[in-house]
């Protein structure tokens, strides 16, 4: 049988000239570098009347980034995948200027990427486009990585971006609200998703679509996909595992560990304090034993928060007396100059992750 791919070439769309510059890689999959030659395509979509899926990344693509895209090629006509790595959400001390930025990988990755459609067993989709916008684009009245320096509009969901990762990253969370709303509205996504290792960022952009009465998404089309994680140790995938050492890679894994370490008591009936309490003993031994090896390791915080207000649990609190709002058990640690996040959601997980 002959097989047909589902491609932007094949749904009645204009042909379109695949872009290859001196300064991109050649590509199959249409790259769009501006707003404005990307809205003339989305414009034929709406005309089409063609579901957009969309999924927003900082590039340096892997299993989890991929694992968004494939979900999106399920469930919608047409897939859209941004790459931008958005100044905004590093403060002046991060690793902007180090971040991986490997766009001719992730243009193979998304061009190998091909899902039998649903509908049509005769029929492969594949993402149908790439927006990969410049800064002088996303931020017309420029940026600085300094919030105090910065001109222009921003956004932020306040009293829902201080806690968790806002805690340690204070501005981080701004950055992403501002960059984010952005990029909506210049996708205008019928579906949009995002990882489950993010979940303080998920669940916040899912309450700022709510609160900016957008329709492209709207909150119930912000879906929230479990995290990948690695088949041996179960080490949350990341852009930022390939800034570890081969020594540190080794025990990358135990901060989700220490999470486990928590869940359990938690199941058995402990309450937060206690929890919590002996996954810090567990990340102390594990750091005592990568110190011996050259490796240091340092807890940021594991903490268990409400997953609609972020507020953090009362030390004393145990399961039964929560009640039906779902926690969120999450953590984050240092090894050497890498900075990892994971996390759990207890509870009713589908009423978060969906």
């Amino acid at each position: 049988m002959l097989v047909r791919y589902l491609s932007p070439r094949l749904v009645r769309f204009p042909k379109i000239r695949l872009m290859s510059t001196p300064a991109l890689p050649p590509s199959t999959i249409p790259i769009f570098t501006t707003v404005a030659s990307y809205r003339e395509w989305r414009q034929k979509a709406f005309d089409e009347k063609k579901s957009v899926g969309f999924v927003a990344t900082m590039g340096a693509l892997h299993e989890g980034h991929l694992s968004l895209v494939k979900r999106s090629l399920l469930e919608n006509d047409l897939t859209v995948l941004s790459i931008f790595v958005n100044p905004a959400q590093f403060a002046p001390h991060e690793d902007l200027s180090s971040y991986p930025r490997t766009l001719p990988r992730d243009l193979e990755l998304l061009t190998a990427l091909q899902i039998p459609a649903t509908d049509a067993v005769d029929i492969i989709k594949t993402p149908s486009a790439v927006f990969l916008p410049s800064v002088r684009d996303m931020y017309p009245s420029g940026i600085s990585q300094d919030v105090a320096n910065q001109k222009g509009t921003f956004i932020e969901v306040k009293g829902y971006g201080d806690q968790m990762e806002g805690k340690s990253r204070p501005t981080f969370f701004r950055g992403v609200a501002t960059v984010v709303t952005k990029l909506f509205n210049a996708i205008q996504p019928t579906n949009t998703y995002f990882g489950q290792k993010d979940i303080q960022q998920a669940l916040l952009l899912r309450r700022m679509v709510k609160d900016q009465l957008m329709a492209y998404p709207d909150p119930d089309h912000l879906h929230i996909v479990p995290t990948e994680r690695d088949p041996v140790d179960r080490l949350a995938l990341s852009s930022r595992n390939a800034y570890l050492t081969p020594e540190e890679r080794k025990i990358a894994a135990t901060l989700v560990k220490a999470l486990e370490e928590v869940k359990s008591a938690w199941k058995s009936g402990s309450t937060k304090e206690e929890s919590t309490t002996k996954a810090r003993s567990f990340v102390e031994g594990a750091a005592a034993l990568a110190a011996g090896e050259g490796v240091e390791m340092k807890l940021d915080y594991i903490e268990m928060n409400d997953s609609e207000t972020f507020e953090v649990l009362e030390g004393n609190a145990v399961k039964e007396t929560v009640g039906n709002t779902p926690v969120i058990l999450s953590g984050a640690l240092w090894l050497g100059r890498t900075r990892l996040i994971d996390n759990f959601v207890l509870g009713d997980v589908n009423s978060v992750v969906h």
